[in-house]
């Protein structure tokens, strides 16, 4: 299993061949329509991610000492961030979710076009994977 750090090594060469905002667009959105299907019975207000400005959900479960999480929105774009935060943050320990930091989603071009809206519903929700690795930390 890869740790966080190779997840965002490779994710950071994958979206390097991109030149502009529109390739990463486009990256985004099929990151979002590849993204496994969402848990209908936890499509619930309390896994709803407060502070986006389309619907988001965010469904954590904890397998091993691991944290896996489980995402969808209604915005084709904002699905597509979720993909892209699953994919770094889904199936590590509480503790490595804590330490790293999301300043690799700016250096991958994904932030700088992001509308104001968009961007504070990103860190939303980087914020709420962060608050579930603390809840679940006490867990193990």
């Amino acid at each position: 299993m890869q740790s966080i750090e190779e997840r965002i090594t490779q994710l950071k060469s994958e979206f390097a061949r991109f030149n502009d905002w529109e390739d990463r667009y486009k990256e985004l959105i099929r990151l979002g329509k590849n993204l496994s299907g969402y848990p209908e019975e936890q499509r619930l207000d309390k896994f709803k991610v407060r502070g986006c400005q389309s619907q988001v959900w965010l469904y954590p479960e904890l397998k091993e000492k691991s944290l896996h999480f489980y995402g969808d929105s209604d915005a084709v774009l904002v699905k597509g961030i979720i993909a892209l935060l699953i994919k770094v943050y889904s199936e590590a320990s509480p503790d490595e979710i804590i330490k790293t930091k999301a300043d690799f989603l700016k250096e991958m071009g994904v932030v700088d076009n992001l509308s104001m809206s968009r961007a504070n519903g990103l860190a939303s929700m980087v914020k709420q994977i962060q608050l579930y690795a603390l809840a679940f930390k006490t867990q193990l």
